[in-house]
């Protein structure tokens, strides 16, 4: 059937409520409202779902979350490992709730447990609760840092990390297969849990949860020292974070914790923000004023499901107050717990540091002066999970941390999602223990750069929607794909990595080995003097996606460095659009 046919069966249909009839009435005369909500199905990928909330077959709605969640209990069927359960969080976006009964009711109609949430939590929360409930796997409605109109499905596997192969194609099948909405299970709340299919879980899972991030604490006499001096702002973005991470640096010790009161209490609306991205300068505004006012030494943003966290710290000797990316919170984390576990504990002879391919390369660089693994995974916190649970099935490895440029890390092995709780608390607890000596976390980012040099890295995007969007993204790769660039910019091309068809050519004497890594629709360009650019398209927004990085002598020559790359990044795709 075409979008319009579908569009007119939907109306017809007496499995659809009125609710949603009536929305689709009032679209009746926009041909192209119709087509994007009908011209395909919400596609069902390796992150789950995302899409905007609104009815329609291309849309998130409760009928094909049921249809997702349908999917994923018929390859939990075929496994046979329905008895384990699946845990079901969500965060502060609109739906979420609803979402999260319409799977578990789906689920319960099954025969599979559900473990529901009873109440809001962050993404990493649900991680540890997959692993601490011996569950089969785990669903988690949010959308991220996207903005308000969206809501997304992720899905877990027992290991607590996101889908990866063989579970994600597997489960991905099974959605396909699942055509008609109508054959669709689900019963009444009140059945499933009189069943024994519908639990709630709340303090159970927090209570263990805030004692294994306190657990990675290393040096505790350094929070009670700073204590009276410190001063931290923090931003739960309307998100899930308030709760979470004011107790656990509460219970530690941390006496001067200012929330944002704009901020604090979740609303799917996101009003202080255009979209709840930590990333953002515009959602560190009313936490920059507040710090100003309080003279705080570090300003904590997290997004609405508490996996990423912004940072901005000040420089006590101007005043100003700098922002971190996700590179330089990343590395900063990761260099205080590798460096101070060294000094404390030793390193294990065969500890690792875990990035994906677009992460900075100066993870690389500590990873070298420490003497540990530096293992690069593909893009995706997922990935990083599936090389811990290789490390602990194969012995090829201890986990020390792990990190991914998009302000997302994790400095245990409790979860297997990136954590912006745990971040927070191990960022604070830097900044005590550098306040002991004298300095700020600033001074401590510039020593890493005197150390290491100074590396700088940058994301480009370009947003393409809808169906002719989805064509000129695949252009964009094609293109790259069959003609190389031997320049960018300045540079030189040194080697070309082709993720997709699995093999970097050297191009000086066009010799080719393996990238070692799964198939995936990526283009990596290494570069002298430690540049690099990679292309690929997201896989949760309509967007390619075009990352770089540089290395100077200087943060003014880096900065330089960095926006001529980043010229000439745009330039090298301008004739494609």
């Amino acid at each position: 059937m075409g979008y319009k046919e579908i569009y007119e069966a939907w109306l017809k249909n007496p499995y659809f409520d009125e609710a949603t009839k009536d929305e689709l009435k009032q679209i009746a005369n926009d041909e192209k409202e119709i087509e994007d909500r009908f011209y395909k199905e919400l596609e069902f990928g390796t992150a789950g779902l995302r899409g905007v909330i609104g009815a329609g077959t291309n849309r998130m709605n409760i009928y094909t979350v049921r249809k997702a969640t349908q999917g994923l209990a018929n390859y939990i069927l075929g496994l046979n490992t329905q008895k384990q359960g699946v845990a079901i969080a969500y965060d502060s976006r609109h739906m979420s709730p609803e979402f999260a009964d319409e799977a578990a009711l789906c689920l319960a109609a099954n025969g599979i447990k559900a473990y529901v949430f009873d109440s809001l939590r962050p993404t990493p929360e649900l991680s540890y609760a997959v692993r601490k409930l011996g569950c089969t796997a785990g669903i988690n409605i949010t959308a991220s840092h996207n903005p308000p109109e969206y809501n997304g499905y992720k899905v877990y596997w027992a290991d607590g990390a996101q889908i990866t192969p063989p579970h994600d194609s597997g489960i991905m099948d099974e959605v396909k297969q699942v055509t008609d909405y109508g054959q669709v299970k689900t019963m009444e709340r009140e059945s499933a849990v009189l069943a024994g299919l519908y639990e709630t879980i709340g303090a159970d899972i927090d209570v263990p949860y805030i004692e294994e991030l306190k657990k990675l604490i290393l040096h505790p006499e350094a929070i009670k020292a700073a204590a009276d001096e410190l001063k931290i702002v923090y931003t739960p973005l309307h998100g899930t974070g308030n709760i979470p991470v004011r107790r656990v640096l509460g219970e530690l010790g941390f006496k001067h914790v200012f929330v944002v009161p704009q901020q604090e209490l979740p609303d799917g609306d996101f009003p202080t923000v255009s979209y709840p991205n930590p990333e953002a300068e515009e959602a560190f505004e009313l936490g920059l004023k507040l710090a100003q006012e309080v003279d705080a030494d570090l300003v904590l943003a997290t997004d609405p499901d508490a996996d990423r966290l912004g940072v901005y710290v000040k420089d006590q000797k101007t005043g100003e107050y700098h922002a971190l990316t996700g590179n330089m919170s990343g590395c900063l984390i990761g260099a205080y717990e590798i460096g101070q576990r060294k000094a404390l504990y030793g390193l294990p002879e065969n500890g690792a540091l875990v990035k994906s391919i677009v992460t900075t390369n100066l993870a690389d660089a500590i990873a070298a002066d420490y003497g540990i693994q530096l293992c690069e995974v593909l893009t995706g916190f997922k990935f990083i999970g599936q090389k811990m649970l290789e490390f602990e099935t194969k012995g090829t490895g201890t986990y020390l941390f792990g990190l991914e440029e998009s302000y997302g890390c994790l400095p245990g092995t409790y979860c297997r999602d990136k954590d912006a709780v745990a971040a927070s608390m191990v960022l604070c607890e830097a900044a005590a223990f550098y306040k002991t000596q004298g300095k700020t976390l600033w001074d401590a980012m510039i020593e890493l750069y005197e150390r290491y040099g100074y590396y700088l890295d940058d994301v480009t995007s370009i947003t393409l929607k809808g169906i002719e969007g989805l064509e000129k993204i695949q252009t964009i790769m094609n293109t790259l794909r069959e003609n190389t660039p031997e320049k960018i910019g300045a540079y030189q091309v040194v080697s070309a990595r082709d993720y997709k068809k699995g093999i970097v050519k050297n191009m000086s004497d066009g010799s080719e080995t393996s990238t070692g890594l799964p198939a995936s629709n990526v283009l990596y360009y290494d570069l002298p003097d430690a540049a690099w650019v990679c292309v690929r398209p997201s896989g949760t927004e309509p967007k390619v996606k075009f990352y770089y990085g540089v290395k100077a002598d200087s943060l003014k020559d880096a900065k330089a460095k960095s926006e001529a790359l980043g010229s000439a990044v745009q330039e090298l795709v301008k004739p494609m659009l």
